[in-house]
């Protein structure tokens, strides 16, 4: 009897285990945009988003998790405490995800800030690599005009 080196085939995921990795990967993306120090959103932003992530919104296009993290630090030294809060379970299909947010601002008042939607693409890895945002409910006296 001869010894066979063949290697079993790869086992591949099934619908649902691709499913619950891509809502852990969206878990970790809000934890990203919630973070308090630069460690723990690096940290997150390695977890989550592919290199040289797209964010795609009315204040422009971003490219990489430093501009991310620029845009997010920039403004929470503009408005204060701030912190994203999902409105409903996010949707996933073929390596695509909805996702409905409200930013809340305040010490502890939770103000509505605004309202919008991402629409993420994930990559083959199951990371983030791109974001398409849309605003729902603009914060008050926002322009877009101004940022076109």
């Amino acid at each position: 009897m001869t010894e066979s080196t063949a290697q079993p085939e790869p086992r591949t995921k099934t619908e649902t285990e691709t499913v619950v990795e891509q809502l852990e990967q969206l878990a970790q993306y809000v934890r990203f945009w919630n973070a308090g120090t630069e460690p723990e959103q690096r940290r997150l932003a390695a977890t989550a988003l592919a290199e040289g992530v797209e964010y795609r919104a009315e204040i422009g296009i971003l490219s990489g998790a430093q501009a991310l993290m620029d845009f997010r630090n920039q403004f929470v030294a503009h408005v204060g405490t701030a912190a994203l809060r999902l409105r409903e379970r996010p949707q996933v299909h073929h390596r695509r995800a909805r996702l409905q947010w409200e930013i809340l601002t305040g010490d502890g008042d939770g103000a509505s800030f605004a309202t919008g939607t991402d629409v993420i693409q994930f990559d083959q890895d199951g990371r983030i690599s791109s974001v398409i945002a849309f605003l729902d409910r603009a914060p008050a006296g926002f322009d877009a005009e101004a940022h076109r």
